[in-house]
């Protein structure tokens, strides 16, 4: 890819992604939680695809962010990162004793990690990305993956404990840093690219198409193979997120490039008929309406009876009224402040 300086000007179709990521975001999480998993058809299948590529683009969407704020200054940022990677882990701490899968605290350490590699060049990047995915790999063949783990409910025992904490954020969680940070750390080297360049943006598509489609065949071919000979190996070719093995990795990246190519490819036809200037300011808002998907979204499901035993269909119904209601909020949220007020309250709080 060019290694150019992006433009100065905002990338409003970053915002379009952010805002793609969320709805599929939603989506997934409404689907477990009102136990509509497994669901058949097109819609199952559909909804199934979005598991884990959602939150994947959320984090090279993050990475890219990183990296461009970079760009002003690396002290200050490397300071302010700092502080609101502590505020990010106080709310999805506080988070988790409510809605078990926050990846809010993940995000903390991510964050944490990558604004110390910034200076790094891309290769080096690169070459930890492998490194994170490697070390996966020795781990889940040499350590228990199902250690505090009950399958049947989501549940995890030890979570609090200071051995547990360590073990679910580095290893066997639901965004374990190892190997989500290489996420961020992809989306860091793809903000020093010509983002605003069309080329890029169709290297983008294109390569996140082809990632994504090997990274399926690939795992086809392997899966059955493995199988025949230990089925408990059939796990090193998974492109599941739990465990986020390379091959889910290689997807993952795909799709985030996808979404990342695309919106930025429809941003000025977008801009031009007025549609991004609807669904941007819900892009700009995506850490106030993921405590809005938990407290307001799930608490409504709970209220209405509607967490556990519901169809397919009924989740991704409830989903798409939730992101409309969200859009339309935060639509006219932005006709009166700049900002969401939780990043609005975060930039008080850590700058």
């Amino acid at each position: 890819m060019p290694h150019k300086p992006n433009s100065s000007i905002r990338l409003e179709g970053l915002d379009l992604a952010r805002y793609v990521a969320f709805v599929g975001m939603v989506i997934v999480n409404f689907k477990i939680v009102m136990g509509a998993e497994g669901g058949e058809g097109l819609l199952g299948a559909l909804t199934s695809a979005l598991e884990g590529r959602a939150a994947a683009t959320f984090v090279v969407l993050a990475g890219i962010g990183l990296g461009l704020a970079g760009r002003k200054g690396l002290d200050q940022t490397v300071w302010v990162t700092i502080k609101r990677a502590l505020f990010l882990l106080i709310i999805g701490l506080l988070n988790m004793t409510i809605f078990d899968a926050d990846i809010l605290h993940y995000y903390a350490f991510y964050f944490l990690f990558g604004v110390f590699l910034l200076p790094l060049g891309s290769g080096a990047l690169v070459g930890i990305v492998l490194a994170l995915n490697l070390a996966f790999v020795g781990m889940i063949l040499t350590l228990n993956y199902d250690a505090g783990w009950n399958w049947n409910d989501y549940t995890y025992s030890g979570f609090w404990t200071p051995f547990g904490f360590v073990r679910n954020l580095f290893f066997n969680g639901w965004h374990p840093v190892i190997p989500w940070l290489g996420f961020l750390l992809f989306g860091m080297v793809l903000s020093r690219q010509s983002l605003a360049g069309r080329r890029t943006q169709l290297m983008l598509l294109v390569g996140g198409a082809v990632a994504l489609i090997v990274a399926e065949l690939i795992s086809g071919s392997l899966m059955g193979l493995f199988v025949s000979i230990d089925p408990e190996l059939a796990v090193l070719a998974t492109t599941d997120p739990v465990p986020p093995m390379p091959l889910y990795f290689l997807a993952g990246i795909g799709a985030a490039c996808i979404v990342v190519g695309v919106c930025l490819l429809v941003e000025d036809n977008l801009k031009r008929f007025g549609v991004l200037d609807v669904l941007a300011p819900a892009g700009r808002q995506t850490l106030t309406l993921y405590i809005a998907h938990i407290l307001i979204g799930m608490g409504t499901l709970e209220a209405l009876g509607m967490l556990g035993g519901q169809t397919i269909n009924q989740a991704v119904v409830a989903s798409l009224v939730f992101c409309l209601v969200a859009t339309i909020y935060a639509f006219l949220w932005s006709k009166v402040f700049k900002r969401g007020p939780i990043e609005t309250l975060m930039r008080k709080l850590a700058g």
